[in-house]
């Protein structure tokens, strides 16, 4: 008679084999490896493929330049934070092989959204310009003043190895707002080009920093007759992103199609 397995190491084997398996690209850059580090540290994820035209080693875990190791590995979603035209073949990619896909990367513009909305039709896509939880409830609570406001106007604020300006965060609150309409700009003259920023949605104007020691910030600027109000976010570490993308890789395969924003993870 074969000996008996203990209880405890059924449950452990069980707990394992419901994992949810996962493999990132941009696995090399600071933002890809934090999310291999917070992936491998949650009990309900396996990190079992690590993506990147750079040198790669984790132990345990497969890694390598092509998406080809993401099959090879078993993986059911795939995180991306590597730049806009990757992140979309990647996608694309992951949509003909039938893997769900997590996207934090900044750049994507709504025609790339069609792109993906197009592509996942039997696997699940998940898209957001923040991953921060205190980002999309600042979205939110801006967007709640709003209508109480005359004028908006967006300072986002953020390292000097951001490659894209502004960033995806603040085009993506200014079309929140934007539903609300504001007065109009009264510059008549800029003494030096751009100074006024550049005029998002609803003609919301957006000023981007890029500074070096800083990681991720935004502050919304709603202003009325004799008041304003200031609602502002600050990551400190690209640790505060982790959550967000750990709910985001567990609830993919439960939002069909394409899911843009966290705040629909958060709120619907």
């Amino acid at each position: 008679m074969p000996a008996a397995v203990p209880v405890g190491d059924l449950a452990g084997a069980a707990a394992a084999a419901n994992r949810v398996r996962v493999g990132v690209f941009g696995a090399a850059g600071r933002m890809g490896a934090t999310v291999c580090a917070a992936v491998a540290g949650d009990p309900a994820l396996e990190l079992v493929a690590a993506v990147d035209t750079a040198p790669v080693a984790l132990d345990g875990v497969a890694t390598g330049t092509s998406p080809a190791v993401l099959l090879d590995a078993g993986a059911s979603v795939a995180v991306d934070f590597t730049v806009a035209p990757a992140a979309l073949a990647n996608a694309q990619w992951c949509a003909a092989n039938g893997l769900h896909c997590v996207i934090g990367t900044s750049g994507l513009t709504d025609e790339h959204i069609a792109v993906l909305e197009g592509a996942f039709t039997a696997s699940n896509c998940v898209v957001a310009p923040n991953f921060a939880i205190g980002a999309v409830l600042m979205i939110r609570l801006a967007e709640q003043a709003a209508p109480y406001f005359d004028t908006a106007e967006i300072i986002e604020l953020h390292h000097d190895g951001k490659v894209d300006a502004p960033s995806g965060t603040a085009i993506h609150t200014a079309s929140r707002l934007a539903a609300h309409s504001f007065s109009p700009d009264p510059t008549t003259v800029e003494n030096l080009p751009s100074s006024r920023g550049a005029a998002g949605p609803g003609g919301i104007r957006i000023h981007a920093v890029r500074m070096h020691g800083m990681v991720a910030h935004q502050e919304v600027l709603l202003g009325t007759t004799g008041q304003t109000l200031s609602i502002r976010h600050d990551s400190y570490d690209r640790t505060s992103f982790m959550p967000g993308v750990l709910l985001a890789v567990k609830r993919v395969a439960d939002r069909p199609g394409v899911t843009v924003g966290l705040d629909k993870l958060l709120f619907d």
